[in-house]
């Protein structure tokens, strides 16, 4: 074999070499930014999602960085609160211990915090409905001065700091690229695995258990005086309605004509819904009720009138103190014990 022919084998398998570590490598990063789907399991006794799961489809990668944004202290501007401050998973993603939420630099929100699970059925989000889309609600509480008070860039320019986020964010978007688009996403993949679906209801609803005899005695009383706002089985209409609270000197707020602009919706607020009501602890859109059966008292009480109060508490809801304690003793019944003690979302 002669010097040229032994240089052309060489530069041969020099290049044959280089095109297989450089598909070896193509390979392994085709490998790497496979992400891997995450099933949404639609309850039996629930109806269809409005949530569009193609627009930001979940997968273990997204949920991951979603979970661990939710639980960072980095997203607010004094790195003393996070998402998980006012939606903390024993109080079924509210916050059980104030009437309002408490954000940044020791703030206050001017409302009650609203519960976050089973969002995947919500159309619209926030008391007054001011949300429109739930892949905007995570950066909206981020930059919003009294919750998190942050900007986009700043928040980026953190993460981008920690080696850890940039690899979670590859391996959830195929590169390192930490934005708020995809800060969004990832937390809204989180969130709308937060389903609440495994109360006692739930596995009566199922034939797997049997309500007592209190139990029983509140869901016929809740179905006759309550469900036409609470309808099963998520426990909200998702409509606005004005239910008489009203405003106090300390704390004037029109609810859902905020957004609107028109004189109709003045006072009203979202239905919410009543699961886990007996974790959630201040009620009501201002937190003025520690106590469900607080709740009970105004609305078989005489509310007073106002232009825009729901005509079906026009004569209040009369019940009387047994009929009070059957119904509390079914929302009890609501609990989703399952959803504040799953590892998945700590």
């Amino acid at each position: 074999m002669n010097t040229k022919t032994g240089i052309l084998i060489l530069l041969a398998s020099v290049i044959s070499a280089g095109t297989i570590i450089i598909s070896s490598c193509r390979k392994s990063d085709t490998a790497r930014r496979r992400t891997t789907p995450l099933a949404f399991t639609v309850p039996n006794n629930f109806p269809a999602p409005v949530y569009d799961f193609n627009e930001n489809p979940i997968t273990e990668e997204g949920f991951a960085l979603g979970r661990r944004l939710f639980h960072d202290n980095r997203l607010s501007s004094h790195l003393d609160v996070t998402c998980s401050s006012c939606h903390q998973q024993q109080a079924a993603y509210t916050t059980f211990d104030h009437d309002l939420g408490h954000g940044t630099n020791h703030q206050h929100t001017r409302r009650n915090v609203p519960v976050i699970f089973n969002m995947a059925w919500e159309h619209e989000f926030e008391w007054d409905g001011r949300t429109k889309k739930l892949s905007d609600q995570p950066m909206a509480c981020m930059t919003a001065p009294e919750k998190m008070g942050e900007t986009e860039a700043t928040v980026t320019e953190k993460l981008k700091a920690d080696t850890a986020y940039r690899r979670m964010f590859a391996e959830a978007f195929g590169d390192d690229n930490i934005t708020g688009d995809r800060m969004a996403k990832a937390l809204t993949q989180f969130i709308v695995m937060l389903v609440s679906a495994d109360s006692k209801y739930d596995k009566v609803k199922a034939g797997s258990a049997t309500f007592n005899s209190s139990e029983q005695n509140g869901y016929d009383l809740f179905k006759a005086k309550c469900a036409s706002c609470h309808s099963e089985p998520l426990f909200t209409d998702h409509s606005y309605r004005n239910n008489g609270i009203g405003t106090t000197p300390f704390h004037v707020d029109y609810g859902r004509m905020e957004v609107t602009g028109d004189p109709a919706d003045s006072l009203k607020f979202k239905v919410p819904s009543l699961r886990n009501v007996a974790l959630t602890g201040y009620f009501a859109h201002d937190g003025r009720y520690i106590a469900v059966g607080q709740l009970l008292d105004h609305y078989s009480s005489q509310i007073p009138a106002s232009p825009t109060l729901d005509p079906l508490l026009e004569n209040g809801i009369p019940l009387t103190a047994l009929e009070k304690f059957y119904i509390e003793e079914f929302l009890k019944a609501l609990t989703d014990s399952a959803l504040i003690s799953d590892p998945r979302f700590e």
